[in-house]
């Protein structure tokens, strides 16, 4: 009958036979609650009520495939079923449960376990059975006895676990049951050779009092998640509308979702991105700085909790390079660069990119934190990057930027501008640790190379895709910082003139990242949206991207590339990046400090 997606939560209803099913699933990732936003748990919930004025018996049956928790249907399966004090826990696992064994793209966990649980008070029936499903739907039961035969594979007839929860429904009355999906990865991440656990198991917390804790906390999270919803959607809509907000509730869970969230030995919290079906990078820099909006609008320590692995990686001795990494391995091993030429020589690799990236994100986290302890702790290394960038990034040599699929480009006008921001940004940090000459010396260099990008860039009514190309154009989406940060390196007329141009440009579903293709970028689509204030540009800048969300037919998860003419996935899927869409509420400081502040 209807389907719902608010930020933390997705509701389905059905009707049919008398009977109204509504359905939720809700996870509780409230950014003010790390407790909750680690917990492995979503919460599956069912309201049945009589739409005929009459009373009904029925049963919601959940039947979960073991295949969720191996990598291939080949792999072999072990199974059981636990109880807590207040919970009916059933179980499934690999055989083999070798923990963070295996990296890579578009692969499954196959280490750690799936749980289902239910309340003792619901008068749940479970199976662990190959037959659950056939043998509910022709008798009403479960099978009698749980299939023990262990190991199997899932393709040859391993368990299934199965839970059945009888609900007599009474004219005027909805009855209300709830499950808990949740999946214990034992240890998440593995830092430099060390295996991380869980954030949520940092203080040796058991599997079955997480799971008492998640049963426990449900109303009140569930009160606490709602309202953090209606106050999100509200606030986007109003800051950009509704296509803007449709992006936000999208963008959310999924940006949370991409990230391993482990515990330092100390119980510091980590977060570690994945670039996923992209190729399987962790903690690569060039997508902590498009999802940086995000943890800067609702925790900027989460941000602090990516970026300190870069400093720490860059500061010790296996980092030989004279500008920022690019990423710390494949997910989930975090031993070491791989992209590019890795830790060995300087090919294909972002110097510009990643170290623009880095000064950035640093300086914008000590504004949300209102402190400089980070840039304090890791100077040395950002200090050898400004001195990079002051050589080399205002007309770059033949490199990557984070647009990789694009190819190398030289003389790249957009990344010139992440590396005058970076310079910039340094400045505002040696002026917070007040290193006087450093800022002063540092912020005339930039306002220096800004004055020059602008002869070098310009091409009539709009600027170049590369100084050296005339007749070419790209969205200048690094110019938000200059906004964001007050730099004030860039009059306002380039934006006005950028944007003005841009709107010439759109296709059917958006504005193309350049001119050399009709694919774009969601991500940086929304950060263009972020230069100008003019509501009607912005809302005109929206409208192909309305179209998009609503039309294309990619049924992925949320895509940050894809086609501005026929709406189909280019590439990508599932990535955290797709945080940068908050950049438009980060621009409002007034929402921004709301939200760095709000507790549901």
């Amino acid at each position: 009958m209807s389907l719902r997606i608010s930020p933390l939560h997705t509701d389905y209803a059905f009707e049919e036979g008398g009977v109204r099913l509504e359905v939720t699933f809700f996870s509780a990732a409230l950014p003010d609650d790390l407790e909750a936003l680690s917990r492995p748990v979503t919460y599956l919930s069912w309201k049945i009520s009589s739409t005929d004025g009459r009373s009904h018996s029925a049963a919601v049956l959940l039947d979960v495939s073991p295949a969720i928790a191996v990598n291939t249907a080949d792999q072999e399966m072990t199974w059981g079923r636990s109880k807590s004090r207040t919970l009916d826990i059933l179980r499934v696992g690999s055989r083999d449960q070798q923990a963070l064994h295996r990296a890579g793209d578009d692969l499954r966990i196959d280490w750690g376990y799936f749980y289902l649980a239910v309340s003792k008070t619901a008068n749940a029936v479970s199976a662990t059975s190959r037959d659950a499903v056939k043998h509910f739907v022709d008798n009403g039961t479960f099978p009698d006895e749980d299939d023990m035969d262990m190991p199997r594979q899932p393709r040859d007839g391993a368990a299934h676990l199965a839970v059945a929860l009888p609900v007599e429904i009474v004219p005027n009355q909805a009855a209300t049951r709830r499950a808990l999906l949740a999946y214990d990865e034992v240890y998440s991440i593995e830092y430099f050779n060390r295996k991380l656990r869980p954030y949520w198991r940092r203080d040796g917390k058991t599997v079955g009092a997480m799971l008492s804790d998640a049963d426990r906390q449900y109303v009140e999270l569930e009160k606490k998640g709602r309202h953090f919803d209606e106050e999100l959607t509200a606030d986007l809509e109003r800051v950009g509308g509704k296509t803007y907000a449709e992006l936000g509730t999208l963008a959310y869970r999924q940006t949370v979702a991409a990230h391993g969230f482990a515990a330092d030995f100390d119980g510091t919290p980590l977060l570690f991105p994945k670039e996923n079906f992209s190729n399987g990078c962790i903690s690569t820099v060039d997508v902590i700085y498009p999802a940086a909006p995000f943890f800067l609008l609702f925790n900027p320590s989460l941000l602090e909790g990516q970026l300190r692995q870069i400093l720490e990686y860059a500061a010790g001795p296996r980092w030989k390079f004279a500008f920022a990494p690019h990423d710390l391995g494949t997910y989930p091993l975090a031993n070491g660069q791989v992209y590019g030429g890795g830790e060995r020589t300087e090919d294909d690799q972002m110097p510009v990119e990643e170290s623009g990236n880095m000064l950035i994100l640093v300086d914008a986290l000590a504004a949300a934190q209102g402190n400089f302890r980070l840039a304090e702790r890791f100077w040395p290394q950002l200090t050898k990057w400004a001195e990079y960038l002051r050589a080399k990034g205002l007309d770059p040599e033949n490199q990557l930027s984070t647009d990789d699929f694009a190819g190398h480009l030289a003389h790249n006008a957009n990344l010139s501008i992440k590396a005058i921001e970076g310079l910039a940004a340094y400045a505002r940090l040696a002026a917070g640790l007040r290193k006087s000459d450093i800022a002063t010396q540092y912020s005339a260099a930039a306002k220096e190379m800004a004055t020059k990008w602008q002869t070098m860039a310009k091409d009539g009514d709009h600027y170049r895709l590369a100084f050296d190309k005339p007749g070419t154009w790209s969205q200048k989406y690094n110019l938000v910082w200059d906004r964001l940060l007050d730099l004030q390196l860039f009059p306002a007329s380039i934006r006005e003139t950028e944007m003005a141009y841009y709107l010439q440009r759109l296709n059917t579903y958006g504005l193309p990242l350049d001119n050399r293709a009709d694919y774009t970028k969601l991500d940086w689509e929304i950060w263009t949206a972020t230069l100008v204030d003019n509501r009607s540009q912005v809302d005109a800048l929206l409208a192909p991207i309305s179209s998009w969300l609503h039309q294309t037919t990619s049924r992925v998860p949320l895509t940050d590339w894809y086609d501005t003419k026929n709406g189909k996935k280019s590439g990508f899927q599932a990535r955290s990046v797709v945080g940068g869409v908050f950049i438009k509420a980060l621009a409002d400081k007034t929402l921004a400090a709301k939200w760095r502040n709000f507790t549901p």
